[in-house]
């Protein structure tokens, strides 16, 4: 087993500890001061990047998020990558009770941060970190949970990221297929980098059973076990029925119950119809709806190679390979290994099912060919009566998309510009550019790019500083590109199947979108 952290800190920008917990007791609130320290030394060395320092035998990770970090310390030997991914999880945790996870939300919410750090690790190692199950028993704003008869549902559900009592007026899963390509290529037109980050993100809706039942009071009162239903409510309503007359209502009452036995409902009846003065004659009906706690079944089928091997089936080059393949701790591993079936019961709400990497090379969706004339800049030319001829740099972009199939939306083309670059002239084939001299670039913006397509950016600036030809090479800031293709993925990956499966057998609406967009798309000039 790895090992476990010793140790939780939370510390402004300038290192001092905001809070703190301490789950081995083989470390103290000084070490946090060692380690920030050692931070600063880390910072001066340009080839030590990594988030790990080590000092005196203990091990801190950390990360930064806005002015706060992160960072647990460790006498023992623990997964890195592990412990990481837990802070980043803190993370989540407390943007969800706080919104945004800064030094003024934490010093605002100590209490609750003290509650959340002893239910996210015990005796250091990580215990819950879904934000919705913590939700069930830490409550914000000064509010507590109320006394319940019962456990925690996330304490003692065996499904600990689905929380029962559960409702929605439709049964929906929205399934997005998110690829992000992320590309490098050199001045002379080669691929350095090139792989695709995808993730199948999931949002879930499913409501409980329920069922609508209607049964003669004594009967049900007699013969039905109210104890096997989690929530129920009934509802009795007496009617009288003398001869040749339709049914009328002369009474009803309603009320809620979790708990009732069949002594008690018999004893009910009674009570109620002395109340009113009604003659036994009269016959009471009760109408019961239930709502069931309900975990629903989620079978997802993917065109992954390994999977249609394991099943006998020819690919035919339809079929892909995924590398770094991580899944939600609610997918059952188990049978993944097994049959590469990938079974789950899905949380409430918003969750990562699946994250992936294609490692294979891939061909640019959209290429940005740069050409850029300089006139001299070493002089300026000082005419009488005229304005000085300044020097003069000119770009021709050339956009063409090698997608041919689809069309590519919000496309944004970022091109670096020198820092002292004035009066811009620029000419489109299509879409609008604007020069941002906050970002020293030009944005050329394309609201919709249809595939096979090219287009044409000519833009031209003034450069009025003086400077000799034998100056520093301007600045060598990449072509950057952004864009967003509908219905389509780099690696062809498909859902083949999308199953939900509910004892109940009710209806429940799948839907699957794909999207592919760009990440650190670069392209560079120089």
């Amino acid at each position: 087993m790895a090992g476990a952290a010793s140790a939780l800190f939370l510390l402004d920008i300038k290192g001092r500890v905001l809070v703190w917990r301490d789950y081995r007791g083989d470390v103290s609130a000084v070490q946090a001061e060692r380690f920030f320290t050692k931070l600063i030394e880390k910072e001066g060395d340009p080839e030590s990047q990594d988030p790990v320092v080590y000092d005196n035998g203990i091990t801190y990770m950390f990360i930064q998020h806005n002015n706060v970090y992160l960072m647990t310390a460790s006498r023992q030997n623990c997964n890195a990558a592990s412990l990481l991914l837990f802070l980043h999880r803190v993370v989540d945790v407390f943007k969800h009770y706080f919104e945004e996870l800064e030094e003024e939300s934490l010093r605002d919410n100590f209490v609750v941060v003290y509650e959340l750090l002893d239910e996210i690790m015990d005796f250091g190692y990580p215990q819950y970190t879904e934000a919705k199950i913590l939700s069930e028993f830490i409550k914000t704003d000064a509010y507590r949970m109320e006394v319940a008869q019962r456990p925690p549902m996330a304490v003692t559900n065996a499904v600990s990221w689905r929380s029962e009592g559960i409702r929605y007026k439709k049964n929906e899963v929205f399934l997005d297929v998110v690829e992000s390509v992320n590309i490098l290529v050199n001045s002379n037109g080669q691929i350095i980098r090139s792989d695709v980050v995808g993730a199948l993100k999931m949002r879930t809706y499913l409501r409980l059973f329920s069922l609508l039942l209607l049964f003669p009071a004594l009967w049900a009162a007699k013969h039905l076990d109210f104890g096997s239903f989690s929530v129920f409510t009934i509802q009795m309503f007496m009617e009288h029925l003398p001869l040749g007359c339709n049914l009328k209502y002369t009474y009803a009452e309603s009320s809620t119950l979790l708990i009732i036995s069949q002594r008690s409902l018999l004893l009910l009846l009674c009570l109620i119809m002395l109340s009113v003065n009604l003659p036994f004659d009269f016959l009471i009906f009760i109408r019961i709806a239930i709502n069931e706690s309900g975990m629903p079944e989620c079978k997802l089928g993917l065109n992954d190679r390994v999977l249609l091997e394991a099943q006998g089936r020819a690919t035919k080059g339809k079929a892909i390979d995924l590398d770094d393949i991580k899944f939600h701790q609610c997918v059952r591993l188990a049978r993944f290994e097994n049959d590469r079936t990938i079974s789950f019961i899905p949380p409430d709400g918003s969750f990562d099912l699946m994250t992936y990497r294609l490692s294979t090379q891939v061909k640019p969706l959209i290429w940005v060919e740069a050409q850029v004339e300089r006139h001299s800049r070493s002089r300026i030319e000082i005419v009488k009566g005229k304005e000085p001829v300044q020097g003069a740099k000119v770009c021709y972009l050339h956009l063409p998309s090698t997608v041919m199939h689809g069309t590519a939306t919000n496309v944004e083309i970022e091109l670096p510009v020198p820092a002292d670059a004035t009066n811009p002239n620029v000419r489109t084939s299509m879409g609008s550019a604007a020069y941002a001299p906050e970002k020293d670039a030009l944005i050329w913006k394309i609201k919709s790019f249809p595939g096979g397509k090219e287009y044409m950016l000519r833009a031209e600036f003034r450069l009025p500083s003086i400077q000799s030809d034998e100056s520093a090479a301007e600045r060598k800031a990449p072509v950057r590109v952004k864009f967003e293709i509908p219905y389509f993925t780099v690696s062809g990956i498909q859902v083949r199947y999308l199953k939900i499966i509910e004892k109940s057998g009710y209806q429940a609406l799948p839907w699957v979108r794909y999207i592919t967009m760009a990440g650190e798309y670069e392209l560079r000039l120089m």
